[in-house]
């Protein structure tokens, strides 16, 4: 990345939010899913040691909570989640465990850990505090 990616049609420099938490890569969504949470830590690594950080405003993210991730789903659906283990029989109920959708530990975590970086990004966005706000979670 060099200055001239980071400037728009005005030559302003663009403001880059960069968010990640170091815990996403901790989880596995199973052999056959796309998804490879330790690719977001290789990712982040590259990020680093590029120095690409120097050209953005990094954050760790919080985590949202149940009542910021029911304010897009139902709290069925997010008691459902906050309760969901490898175990859970009812999963069909919300399409969990099926297709690309694969139940694993932790996975409420892993969701409020990306909900809050992308809320924390649109919050960010909308305030004009950044031009870009990346999450890759």
């Amino acid at each position: 990345m060099d200055e001239s990616d980071l400037k728009g049609a005005s030559d302003q420099k663009k403001i880059v939010s960069y968010f990640y938490d170091e815990d996403v890569s901790n989880f596995h969504f199973g052999r056959k899913h796309p998804m490879k949470p330790h690719r977001l830590a290789l990712t982040n690594t590259l990020v680093m040691e590029f120095d690409l950080y120097k050209k953005m405003q990094v954050y760790r993210p919080y985590r949202a909570t149940p009542q910021e991730i029911g304010a897009f789903h139902s709290r069925d659906y997010v008691q459902f989640l906050q309760r969901l283990n490898v175990t859970t029989k009812d999963s069909q109920k919300f399409a969990v465990g099926v297709n690309d959708c694969p139940i694993f530990d932790g996975l409420f975590d892993f969701c409020s850990m990306y909900t809050g970086a992308s809320l924390e990004g649109a919050q960010k966005l909308n305030a004009k505090q950044c031009d870009i706000a990346i999450n890759w979670a």
